[in-house]
Parts: C-alpha cells; sequence; structure tokens
C-alpha cells in the first residue's frame, strides 16, 4: 500500500478526522538511520503524528515540529512535517534495546521516559508559536491527545502504531487523529467514545487490511462521516550540498580557518535524512574565500 492520509468531517462538521498509513515513510527513516526496532516505532508514531498535525495548518509554506525530549535513553525525537505531507525526522540515539514490555510489545515508554512535548508551528509570522506540555505517557499517542488538550484546548484522541517484522523491518505504520469542536453535543461525544474504545489497536486493524478510509468510517460509524480528500504523504528532506555549503559558511571565522587549514577533507551528515556531503580541501577554501 502507498502512504497517503484521508481527512474527513463527521457529525455536521462538528468531528474532525485525520488517518494516514505510513509503513513506507517510517521504513525509509528506519534505514535512513538504522534505528533499533523501539526506536523505530517511537519515531514511526511521532512521524505519523507530524504528517496529520502539518496538514492542519493552512498555508503553503507552513512548517509544523514535534520534538520530544525525554529521561529515558533514546533522549530526543524531532520531526517536521508541511502541509503537504512531506515529514522528515531523527533520534538522538537511534538504537535502544529494551525488553518486551507487560504487555508483550516494543517499551516505547520506556524508551522516551518522563519529559515534555513541544510543538512549534511556523505560519510565517514573526515569531513561530510553541506549546509544550508534560509527557503522560511516553506512549507518544496519549501525549499527542493531551497536547491537543492543555495546549490547544480542542479536544482530541489520537491512535498511532508501527508493526515490525521478524527481520526488525516495517510491516504495517499508521494512525488517526479524532478531534471535536466546542458546539459538538455530549450526546455526540458519547457515541464518539463508546467507538473510540473499541479501537485496541492501530496495527492490528491495519494489518488487517484496513485503510485509512476504513479506519475512520469504523470510528465515526453513525456519525454521518464525509470523506473530504486524500494526499500521498512520505518522508522527504530538503537538504542539499548547497544548503550544507552555506551552513559552513556560517561558521565562526576562527573555526572555519582552522578547518581550511588543517587542509583535510570534513564530511557532514544531516540530522534528518544522515546523507553525508564530503568537502574536499579546496572547496572549502572556495568557502572561505567567497565568505
Amino acid at each position: 500500500m502507498d502512504d497517503y492520509m484521508v481527512r474527513a468531517t463527521a457529525a455536521d462538521g462538528r468531528i474532525r478526522a485525520f488517518s494516514a498509513y505510513t509503513g513506507n515513510t517510517v521504513e525509509t527513516a528506519r534505514k535512513a538511520h538504522n534505528t533499533s526496532p523501539v526506536v523505530t516505532a517511537a519515531l514511526g508514531r511521532l512521524l505519523t503524528a507530524g504528517i496529520m498535525m502539518g496538514s492542519m495548518m493552512k498555508g503553503e509554506k507552513d512548517l509544523i515540529t514535534l520534538r520530544i525530549n525525554g529521561d529515558g535513553p533514546v533522549k530526543t525525537l524531532l520531526v517536521t512535517a508541511d502541509s503537504h505531507g512531506n515529514v522528515k525526522g531523527y533520534p538522538g540515539e537511534p538504537c535502544v534495546l529494551l525488553p518486551a514490555n507487560a504487555a508483550g510489545k516494543l517499551d516505547v515508554a520506556g524508551a522516551v521516559g518522563a519529559g515534555t512535548l513541544t510543538v512549534i508551528k511556523d505560519m510565517g509570522m514573526k515569531e513561530p508559536y510553541s506549546g509544550t506540555c508534560e509527557l503522560v505517557s511516553g506512549e507518544i499517542a496519549e501525549d499527542i491527545t493531551y497536547y491537543f488538550a492543555s495546549s490547544e484546548q480542542t479536544p482530541a484522541s489520537a491512535g498511532l502504531g508501527v508493526l515490525m517484522t521478524k527481520e526488525n523491518t516495517v510491516r504495517v505504520a499508521g494512525g488517526f487523529i479524532i478531534q471535536v469542536m466546542p458546539d459538538i453535543s455530549e450526546e455526540t461525544v458519547n457515541e464518539l467514545e463508546q467507538k473510540l474504545s473499541q479501537v485496541s489497536s492501530v496495527t492490528a486493524l491495519l494489518e488487517r487490511g484496513m485503510t485509512p478510509e476504513d479506519l475512520l468510517r469504523m470510528i465515526l460509524d453513525g456519525l454521518e462521516p464525509e470523506l473530504l480528500d486524500t494526499m500521498p504523504v512520505g518522508f522527504k528532506c530538503g537538504c542539499s550540498r548547497e544548503r550544507v555549503s552555506k551552513t559552513l559558511a556560517l561558521l565562526g571565522k576562527d573555526e572555519l580557518n582552522s578547518i581550511v587549514e588543517s587542509k583535510e577533507p570534513i564530511e557532514v551528515k544531516c540530522h534528518f535524512c544522515n546523507t553525508a556531503y564530503v568537502f574536499e580541501p579546496d572547496e572549502l577554501a572556495q568557502i572561505q574565500a567567497d565568505r
């Protein structure tokens, strides 16, 4: 299945719903960073959330960044997405090995630990919007749900999942975010909560062959769901040799001089996609001269 996202409404527009399949996106991230299974699961959940939250942005050039800082061994997870379905991200520590949790599943909460979730929205204004909340579980979905309630005062429910194969590649990945508007009736909320309580595992449903549309129809059954549109999504990094060269030119004068005087090539890696760029001594000298 190709990666894509679906947007929908229900209950006469009083419910907004998003669902995505992201198996290929998460596998691309796994390969780029050579992540262990538990880190793949943690990063994959945040990548999926980033895609759906990015689609909520309205401007063509709007960007959203999700950053988790925890005291667990993974340390940091950082994801950036735009409003067109493009996402990129990286973990602070790509290789974390932990025993399974009490439910026999990958211990994402143990890898993340206690800490904070920060959401930064860059909408082309003078200052980006930033909201931070405490992690309530480290399982990512519950933390996203809590962020919407505490920082945006929008009741929401998120479900995120990544299922690995025995070869430690990504089998399926995806999720959903359901938001309710202020004028929704208590009766409708109760009906929605009942439907959500029946969703025990996103990955189990995806593995059975359910699509993002199927997920939303199941959750919103009886609430008159209306599928609005679909959008292809994927892991995309905008790094390039030219951009890295400009970054090198911004180094301190003494630091850049020291690099040039060493007359040795240097390798610079992109944090987001792990692509390596090698600059030879003559190239470094030219960067210094241009500066």
